[in-house]
């Protein structure tokens, strides 16, 4: 796949294509139905496929006293989309500069000048331009006029339709299995190990400590089963902890794994995982965060959660998500 950084790097002249635009955050089952319309729409005219997407999110952009965590960081969206057979993706930065730009001189710009669309596929509810004030019917208007087809999408979804907000608040409530099932994959974390505090190796349960600019959306405080991937690629069982340790009254708020049923292999030992770029793909749920009024109640809860997430990702336990006693956050 093709990855241009604004329209300047799209070789000119551009070769035909198939357009689609969002913000593809998560790039959940929602989208990836879009993009495969796109690609085998494409195959089909013998067209280019090309998904143009924006970073920042333009939320963040317009409404910068509203923060927006995205689910994934440019380079996790960009890989994404790579799996998703796309020739190209386009990815513009975002202004308030560039959002003064009227629909019709959207449409001229990016998909008519720099991407040669001949066919452009989007949802019913898209929106472009000044103030989105571009729709759909704009689109097909302006499609008759530049000489390109519009297709749209009805909506995707199960018992709803799949979005990128309704990823967000499940994983803001910790049910990392129901975000799962709106993904299509686990939500992941992904990020440099850096030295932590080591009371879990005093304690006898060493973790991998993720620094704290780590990318991808991280979940409601709490204890989680899931996947621990390391620098060479290692794929191993493990019990996700986030949050900021009530027991130790620690404030910085931390992802730290624990990995159990680990190949006697010195490579994966914790203290040769400093530095390296890693991952933990969050599968579900065991509880939430509580403080301990003692050690040994600490260490026998550890060794529960343990327990349960080795049931659970060995197939022995379905993947539920626990609730926490003190509600969503």
């Amino acid at each position: 796949m093709h990855y241009w950084a604004g329209t300047a790097a799209v070789p000119h002249p551009p070769a035909p294509s198939v357009v689609t635009l969002g913000n593809f955050d998560g790039v959940h089952r929602g989208h990836r139905a879009v993009l495969k319309l796109v690609v085998d729409t494409a195959k089909q005219h013998n067209l280019q496929s090309v998904a143009v997407t924006f970073d920042p999110h333009p939320r963040l952009v317009h409404l910068p006293e509203e923060p927006l965590v995205p689910i994934v960081s440019l380079p996790q969206k960009v890989r994404l989309l790579e799996t998703c057979d796309l020739d190209a993706t386009l990815v513009i930065h975002y202004t308030l500069d560039f959002a003064t730009q009227t629909a019709q001189q959207f449409v001229e710009n990016v998909l008519v000048k720099s991407l040669n669309a001949r066919i452009v596929v989007v949802g019913s509810d898209t929106r472009f331009g000044a103030g989105n004030t571009g729709d759909i019917n704009t689109l097909r208007q302006l499609g008759k006029v530049h000489n390109f087809e519009v297709v749209q999408v009805d909506d995707v979804g199960e018992s709803e339709r799949w979005s990128s907000t309704w990823v967000r608040n499940t994983l803001e409530a910790g049910k990392v299995a129901q975000a799962s099932r709106i993904l299509g994959r686990y939500h992941t974390v992904e990020g440099e190990i850096v030295h932590g505090h080591a009371r879990g190796r005093e304690l006898g349960f060493p973790t991998a400590n993720f620094a704290t600019d780590s990318q991808g959306m991280i979940p409601a405080d709490g204890v989680y089963a899931g996947w621990f991937t390391d620098g060479k690629k290692n794929q191993l069982p493990a019990a996700i902890s986030v949050g900021s340790n009530p027991t130790f009254n620690d404030v910085v708020r931390t992802v730290e794994a624990h990995v159990f049923d680990r190949p006697q292999d010195e490579a994966l030992d914790e203290f040769n995982l400093y530095g390296q770029q890693c991952s933990v793909a969050f599968v579900a749920r065991l509880r939430g965060m509580k403080a301990f009024t003692g050690i040994d109640d600490l260490i026998a809860q550890m060794d529960t959660d343990v327990t349960k997430a080795r049931a659970i990702l060995s197939g022995e336990a379905p993947e539920i998500d626990a609730p926490d006693p003190r509600g969503s956050r």
